[in-house]
């Protein structure tokens, strides 16, 4: 037993540089009350667009700590660096091989992915985990206790997009996403927030991590058949700009497309001072957001000092370099305020690790730490002001006060064209001036700069085209003989005209969505269509729609659905379209001369009718026979107007008279 202890603890002093005291047989560890070195562990993948930013930032934030004489004093920070290589598997072997170094908590990792491993390694040892990197929404509190995400929240990000989208009146939009961890839960979070704007996620188009350029192609050239024209593309630093150089090539980088990135975008540019040429020129008009750091004196002070800095290789660093910093500092106040507290730092076995013993895993140098419970809840109450700004944590774990800068990439570098937080929403001034007045996302008060957008246009896209392989509208048109200006065949492209034809299109042109459409004639052009058949043809499914001078009857709405008339005649005038001049004999217009014959006709038969009737009994029908036949055709003209001035004695002559009134 005393040889195994002897192994053990040569093993350890190889790896670690923190004197230790062997106590008995219970395999505990203890380091003195105020240790004069403190291990602390950082995860993440080196070789990375932000682990090249991050890995200075660590070592010149431990420099800092162990150089202040305000922080820590009488006990150093050892770093000790373990590369992830951005695989789970990897990162879970180096989690484990950090482990067993006795370190008090961890920086990163930077992947979501890897964090969802690492912290069940960690919640199982009750190390606090600080990740400046992991911004899945998934990673609660509750499943990951010992998981403390000093960045912000996709869930944020997520939200500001979706105010981007609510800005630009658009509804729907394309997610172009990695499939793993990180890809998968951020858009999902995008679904929800879209969800609650009454717009959506039209198409999600995932991609494998490390996808070839083909498969790219080939995801890129679907989407290019899709109407929408809004992409929202939410990927990893270094292998984002595949997405944007295939668009480039397949012509997507001009007029009326929408491209929207997420954060990795600007961690790309902002990693050098000049970026470079090729990238800025398939990258124009797109619209990114950065997390938000405050200009303060002290991260104008790291931006100088970062000049100096030898043992780097980017010319500059993204915001992650910032969230990194402030992690390792978060951890030395927590620290220092654990110690002045009279906390000491103790690791034990753990049994169940003890028991794997056989395994050539070596699970059983793991150590759980002590007094890990008591850290976490120091690291989230304390609170103090960074290179980010303000770090403090809600209820929820969360950095309080999320922001982004919304930049727009134009020319040779990107221009801020407002900000976005979680208490303004979308505005132009900078989230620290507003946080002391009331909180205001009302979206008639949001405002941005204005936007130039791929194709060098400052004209807001619509956001969507008619698709090429869409299934268009059947519209039948009604092809009449008669008012043609309503509605008839045309030469033109859409093969109709008419007033009726420019409503609709007027109509068509303001839907926030495409509807493509073909327009079928319904008739022969020789003589009026049935507009019964018509009706009933658009019930039966044989069109789906019907454009013209139809009739809003009561059994036509128990069959389909009418528009709101545009056309009511109601109580109406006809006049001449030219003028003409009175003539004497314009009261025979009403009716043909054929009508006029059968009308005098027919007087003249009740005349002579009459006549015979009366002149026995009636002297005012007798006398010579030329007064008589002038009787009979005055007595039938005045019938017409009721002024005859014979009077008729006869039952059968007032009879007649009165029938032929």
């Amino acid at each position: 037993m005393r040889i195994s202890v002897i192994l053990l603890v040569f093993r350890i002093w190889s790896i670690v540089v923190v004197p230790i005291v062997v106590k008995g047989k219970s395999g505990n560890t203890t380091v003195g009350r105020v240790p004069s070195v403190v291990n602390v562990g950082a995860l993440f993948t080196v070789n990375s667009v932000i682990g090249r930013s991050v890995k200075p930032a660590v070592v010149a934030a431990i420099d800092d700590v162990n150089a202040s004489p305000t922080v820590l004093r009488g006990t150093k920070l050892n770093l000790i660096l373990h590369d992830t290589n951005c695989s789970g598997f990897l990162g879970t072997i180096e989690a484990l091989q950090l482990m067993e170094n006795d370190v008090v908590a961890a920086i990163g990792p930077q992947s979501s992915g890897i964090a969802h491993v690492i912290s069940h390694v960690v919640s199982e040892l009750h190390i606090p985990l600080l990740s400046f990197g992991a911004t899945d929404p998934t990673l609660s509190s509750f499943q990951f206790p010992y998981f403390i995400r000093t960045t912000q929240n996709d869930y944020h990000q997520m939200s500001a997009i979706t105010n981007l989208v609510e800005y630009f009146e658009w509804k729907e939009v394309i997610a172009i996403f990695v499939d793993d961890d990180y890809g998968r839960n951020g858009i999902s979070a995008l679904g929800d927030a879209l969800s609650k704007k009454r717009a959506k996620i039209s198409n999600k188009v995932p991609f494998t991590p490390g996808a070839s350029e083909t498969d790219i192609t080939d995801l890129l050239t679907g989407v290019n058949l899709m109407e929408t024209r809004v992409y929202v593309v939410h990927v990893n630093p270094d292998t984002g700009l595949k997405v944007f150089n295939v668009a480039k090539k397949l012509g997507m980088m001009t007029s009326g497309y929408v491209w929207i990135t997420t954060d990795w975008l600007p961690a790309i540019l902002d990693s050098s001072e000049l970026p470079d040429p090729d990238t800025m020129n398939v990258i124009q008009g797109v619209v990114s957001l950065r997390q938000h750091t405050s200009n303060s004196g002290s991260k104008k002070l790291f931006t100088s000092k970062w000049k100096g800095i030898k043992d780097k290789e980017t010319s500059s660093f993204n915001s992650y370099a910032f969230y990194a910093y402030d992690s390792v500092w978060l951890l030395a106040h927590a620290l220092d305020n654990f110690l002045n507290s009279g906390g000491s730092i103790t690791f034990s076995y753990d049994s169940k690790l003890r028991s794997t013993n056989k395994s050539d895993l070596q699970l059983s140098a793991l150590r759980i730490f002590n007094e890990g419970q008591k850290l976490l809840q120091t690291v989230l109450n304390t609170t103090f002001m960074g290179l980010t700004g303000e770090v403090k944590f809600d209820e929820d774990r969360n950095l309080i006060h999320p922001a982004y800068d919304v930049v727009n990439i134009g020319g040779t570098g990107l221009r801020t064209i407002g900000y976005w937080s979680n208490h303004s929403g979308l505005s132009v001034a900078s989230p620290e001036s507003l946080y002391s007045k009331p909180a205001n996302t009302s979206a008639s008060d949001q405002r941005l700069y204005s936007v130039i957008w791929p194709g060098e246009t400052s004209k807001k896209p619509r956001g969507w085209v008619f698709p090429n392989n869409g299934k268009p509208l059947r519209v039948a048109v009604p092809y009449r003989y008669s008012y043609k200006e309503v509605v008839t065949k045309d030469s033109s492209p859409e093969g109709v005209r008419g007033y009726c034809i420019d409503v609709f299109e007027a109509a068509v042109s303001l839907l926030p969505y495409p509807v493509p459409h073909k327009y079928i004639l319904y008739g022969d052009g020789k003589k009026n269509p049935s507009y019964t058949n018509l009706v009933n043809a658009v019930a039966d499914n044989t069109y789906d729609a019907a454009v013209g001078d139809v009739t809003i009857t009561t059994n036509r709405t128990r069959v389909v659905d009418f528009t709101q008339p545009y056309m009511e005649s109601g109580l109406v005038v006809v006049v001449a379209v030219k003028g003409t001049k009175p003539k004497p004999w314009a009261f025979l217009k009403p009716f043909t001369i054929e009508m006029w014959l059968v009308t005098f006709g027919f007087f003249l038969f009740v005349g002579s009718v009459v006549w015979i009737l009366e002149h026995r009994l009636n002297h005012e029908f007798r006398g010579p026979p030329s007064q008589q036949v002038m009787t009979i055709f005055w007595f039938s003209f005045s019938t017409m107007f009721f002024s005859h001035r014979e009077n008729t004695v006869s039952t059968l002559g007032r009879t007649t008279t009165d029938f032929t009134h």
